[in-house]
């Protein structure tokens, strides 16, 4: 029996000639079916958590750590006034590998807004961070005010992460106390120094940003108690997922010896990082076990074809198919019921995923007008905290940056071929092994 043979057989099998009702063809398309419904969710998964966690690394890396943290004592020279410490960011840039480095002043206080307190981690920084830091300028939104008006005020004026602005009712243009202290002969005492908030941003992933706030780094030097800081220089280099990184690194921490303490952001952000790895792995793999079940009814289906087209299988072995050619056309059939779950699939997962953000906003406004229509028959009015968030921005980012996978999608697909060739593998050997004398006989 020739390969086209087998090839024909197998499209017969598919798509028989004789116009006849064949609960063996229904159960291959529902087995076809079953595989795309499958793939649909294994696709959006991938796409989604892909988009989420480069979009989540991108703002921790660019807007947190950067690609290299150098941890300074506070006792250093260079980092005892802002001048001196703007004048070592710029040497930074000398080192081989480093093409920026922004000094910044780090320390957690206490923000004050009539009777509302919270805690708060200031960020003092040069006055135009949000204009000369590529990341700060396209990661950051203003929601309220202006970042001009920050960088040309300098002295007291403030930018806010969205959130804690939220927590304590501040608009662009308020002003707010932070709370700090100061060490009077040998006693610490609480001081308040007065800042106006000039702009409100927000990064769209809150759980990074939401107590920040950003000061002018000369600022800090008048009324931060250095006890209680943490000196840093956030050092930019071209690829922070370079294998240079650590030769970069190395370089660091020789300029500062023992005076500083030298990072890669892949080590201050360790443990976030393996978690959005083991989240992802877990999440394919759940949905992959859902494509394994879904091509066991491949199984039953090449199961019930065999069982159907017994005769024909009789005829042809009486004229001279083999065994092997028999089990290869049942094999292809199985296959081609797994590539056609996936030409169904695949480009509806992509699709979905694509629309995303308007699914979920569109479901989150379904779900919401079914719940406002629930508290209006129960007599209670709707408050926001009721509203149903489907994506809460306190957990995940707030719009959802798609990335399609291309290389993930192909291993996808090639797992989703070898699972449906795994499963067709016994009935079709058994078809193979039919002898055609018992069945004429039968029949």
């Amino acid at each position: 029996m020739t390969i086209k043979s087998s090839l024909l057989f197998a499209k017969s099998l598919i798509f028989p000639k004789a116009e006849k009702r064949s609960s063996a063809r229904r159960s291959f398309f529902g087995a076809l079916l079953c595989i795309a419904l499958s793939v649909i969710p294994l696709i959006v998964v991938v796409s989604i958590t892909t988009g989420m966690i480069n979009g989540m690394t991108e703002r921790i890396i660019g807007l947190s750590s950067s690609h290299i943290g150098a941890y300074i004592a506070s006792n250093y020279d260079a980092v005892q006034t802002p001048e001196s410490f703007m004048e070592l960011s710029k040497e930074l840039k000398s080192i081989d590998g480093v093409i920026n480095a922004y000094p910044e002043i780090q320390a957690s206080s206490l923000a004050l807004n009539r009777n509302i307190r919270t805690g708060i981690s200031i960020r003092a920084v040069q006055k135009d961070i949000f204009r000369v830091n590529k990341s700060f300028n396209k990661l950051f939104e203003v929601t309220e005010g202006s970042l001009e008006d920050y960088e040309a005020a300098g002295g007291k004026s403030a930018v806010l992460g969205q959130k804690i602005a939220e927590t304590l009712g501040l608009h662009a243009g308020d002003s707010f106390r932070i709370i700090t202290t100061k060490n009077v002969e040998g006693k610490l005492i609480p001081k308040l120094t007065t800042f106006k908030v000039c702009a409100i941003v927000t990064s769209g992933y809150q759980e990074l940003d939401q107590l920040w706030c950003f000061i002018p780094l000369e600022t800090a030097y008048k009324f931060l108690n250095f006890n209680n800081v943490t000196c840093s220089v956030a050092c930019e280099t071209n690829d922070a997922f370079s294998p240079n990184l650590v030769r970069t690194q190395v370089k660091v921490k020789e300029y500062f010896t023992r005076w500083a303490n030298v990072y890669r952001w892949d080590q201050i952000h360790a443990s976030e990082f393996e978690n959005f790895s083991s989240t992802k792995v877990m999440l394919v793999f759940v949905m992959m076990l859902i494509v394994l079940v879904a091509s066991i009814n491949i199984a039953s289906a090449i199961v019930m074809l065999v069982m159907e087209r017994k005769k024909e299988i009789a005829i042809l072995k009486s004229i001279g198919a083999t065994p092997k050619g028999i089990t290869f056309s049942f094999l292809l059939t199985g296959v081609a019921c797994g590539g056609g779950g996936l030409l169904l699939g695949v480009p509806a997962g992509i699709l979905i995923s694509v629309f995303a953000n308007q699914l979920v906003e569109g479901l989150e406004k379904l779900l919401n007008f079914i719940v406002r229509i629930n508290y209006s028959l129960r007599g209670i009015e709707l408050s926001a905290e009721n509203y149903v968030k489907l994506m809460d921005p306190a957990y995940y980012l707030q719009n959802i940056p798609v990335t399609i996978p291309a290389g993930q999608i192909i291993l996808i697909c090639v797992l989703t071929i070898t699972l449906s060739l795994i499963v067709s593998i016994i009935p079709s050997v058994k078809a193979g092994k039919e002898k055609p004398l018992d069945i004429l006989r039968k029949n």
